[in-house]
C-alpha cells in the first residue's frame, strides 16, 4: 500500500541531536551533545517521596485531568514567576508536555504557510523544526553576545511583517549568551509598536552562575508585564532542566484569548498531559526546597562549565575562541575558519567523543565552523578526557583534509 502523506511531512526535519545521541548509543563514548541535565543531581528521594504524597490519597489523582493543567500547580507556578518579577494569573496559564510542546501548540495556533517568524542565529534547534513543520518563513535577525541589533530588528520589522519573533534570550541555546536589559526592553518596544509577538524560551534561565542580587538582567515577559501596556510576551519555561526531565512538565502564558485558543489546540492533541506527574510535581514544590536545589545544580554546572573552558585552553586551541556562558547548560566553541565541524564529527566519534556541529542551527547562513558543547551532563572527571579526544580528533581532520588537497594536486 502507498501512504499518502500529508504535505507537512515534507517539511518535517530530524534532530540532528537525537541522530548523534543513536550513534553514539551503547558505545564508549563521552558525549558532550545532548542537552542533558546531570542524573547524579536527580533529587530522587525527593521525587519518590513526591510520587507517594500524590498516589496516598484517593484514587481520582489517576483520573483525567484539565486541559489547562491541575489548578494547583499552575498556582504555585504563578506564584513562582511572581517572585521572579513576571505577574501571571494561573488562569492565564497552561501546563505542557515540556516546552517543547508549548512551542509546538503556539505555533499551531498562529501560523500558516508562508507566515513569517524572526530567529536569532544561532537558535534552538528544535524549534527550528518545529517552525518548519507549520511551513513559516525564517528571517534570521543578525544578533551578538547581548541579543538582537535593534537596528536590523527594526529593518526587518518594517521590511517582512513578521507575525512572531522567538527567542531564547537568557543563556541562549545553542550560544550560552544572554540579551543584555537594554535590547530586552528595546525589542519588546519594537514588536509591540509593529504588532509582532515574542514567544520567550526560558528553559535555563534559572540555571545561573552569578549569584548576586541583580546580576541578571528581567525576562522579557517582566518587562512586558510592568509596562502598562497590552502584552506582546508569550513566556514558557519547564521543569525538566530544574527537577527531572522526564516528567515531561512544562507551561505557557499569555494573554488570556491567546492561552484559551492554545487549550482547545491541547484539547485535540492530547486532551491533559500527564496528571500524576503534575500532582507530584506540587508535591515537590509544597515539601521540598527547590531553590535550594537550584542554587546546587547552578554551582555544580558553573564549576563543570570553568572545568570545559579551562581545558579549551591549551596551545591546541589557540586558535579558537569562546565567552564562558554566565549560565545554563552550553559553551559554544568557534574553531578557525575552513574547518567544518559537520565533517569533524565523525573523526570525533572515531575517538570515542561526540558534539553538535553549529551549522544545524541556523535558519540560513550558517556558520560551519562552531560547535555546541554541553557541559552539565558528563561527569566532571570525564571533562579532561573529552578534550583530548576533541584534540585528536581536530588532528587527525586536519591530516585528512591536507592529505586531500595533496591528492588533488
Amino acid at each position: 500500500m502507498k501512504i499518502r502523506y500529508a504535505g507537512m511531512t515534507h517539511h518535517l526535519g530530524s534532530s540532528a541531536v537525537r541522530d548523534i545521541l543513536k550513534v553514539t548509543q551503547g558505545k564508549d563514548i563521552i558525549s558532550l551533545a545532548g542537552g542533558l541535565p546531570a542524573e547524579e543531581l536527580f533529587p530522587l528521594e525527593a521525587v519518590r517521596d513526591a510520587y507517594n504524597r500524590a498516589l496516598s490519597g484517593s484514587a481520582s489523582s489517576l483520573q483525567y485531568g484539565l486541559t489547562e493543567g491541575y489548578a494547583p500547580l499552575r498556582e504555585a507556578v504563578a506564584a513562582r514567576l511572581g517572585r521572579q518579577g513576571i505577574p501571571v494569573q494561573a488562569g492565564d496559564m497552561l501546563l505542557t508536555t515540556g516546552s517543547q510542546q508549548a512551542i509546538d501548540l503556539f505555533c499551531k495556533v498562529l501560523l500558516d504557510p508562508g507566515d513569517k517568524v524572526l530567529v536569532e542565529a544561532p537558535t534552538y534547534l528544535a524549534a527550528l523544526q518545529v517552525l518548519h513543520s507549520y511551513q513559516a518563513e525564517l528571517i534570521t535577525v543578525d544578533s551578538d553576545e547581548s541579543g538582537m541589533l535593534p537596528g536590523h530588528l527594526e529593518e526587518q520589522l518594517k521590511l517582512h511583517q513578521p507575525k512572531v519573533l522567538y527567542t531564547v534570550p537568557t543563556f541562549n541555546n545553542p550560544s550560552g549568551s544572554s540579551w543584555s536589559r537594554e535590547r530586552r526592553e528595546r525589542t519588546v518596544e519594537l514588536c509591540r509598536r509593529y504588532n509582532v509577538l515574542i514567544l520567550e524560551d526560558n528553559p535555563y534561565g534559572e540555571i545561573a552562575f552569578d549569584e548576586t542580587p541583580g546580576a541578571y538582567p528581567p525576562a522579557m515577559a517582566a518587562i512586558d508585564r510592568n509596562s502598562g501596556e497590552d502584552p506582546c510576551v508569550v513566556y514558557t519555561g519547564t521543569f525538566s532542566k530544574i527537577v527531572a526531565p522526564a516528567l515531561r512538565t512544562g507551561w505557557i502564558t499569555g494573554p488570556s484569548e491567546l492561552i484559551s485558543v492554545i487549550a482547545k489546540a491541547k484539547q485535540a492533541a492530547d486532551l491533559h498531559s500527564s496528571a500524576i506527574d503534575q500532582r507530584a510535581l506540587h508535591e515537590l514544590l509544597l515539601h521540598f526546597d527547590i531553590e535550594a536545589h537550584i542554587r546546587l545544580i547552578s554551582r555544580e554546572y558553573n564549576a563543570r562549565m570553568k572545568l570545559l573552558a579551562g581545558e579549551l585552553s591549551g596551545e591546541c586551541w589557540k586558535n579558537a575562541s569562546f565567552h564562558e556562558p554566565r549560565g545554563g547548560m552550553f559553551l559554544w566553541l568557534k574553531l578557525s575558519e575552513g574547518i567544518d565541524t559537520s565533517k569533524l564529527l565523525p573523526f570525533a566519534v572515531e575517538q570515542g567523543v561526540a558534539f553538535v556541529p553549529g551549522e544545524v542551527f541556523y535558519a540560513a547562513s550558517p556558520l560551519k565552523n562552531a560547535m555546541r558543547l554541553n557541559f552539565t551532563h558528563t561527569p566532571p572527571e570525564l571533562l579532561p578526557s573529552a578534550v583530548r579526544r576533541l584534540e585528536k580528533a581536530l588532528e587527525n581532520y586536519r591530516l585528512s583534509v591536507a592529505g586531500a588537497v595533496d591528492t588533488l594536486a
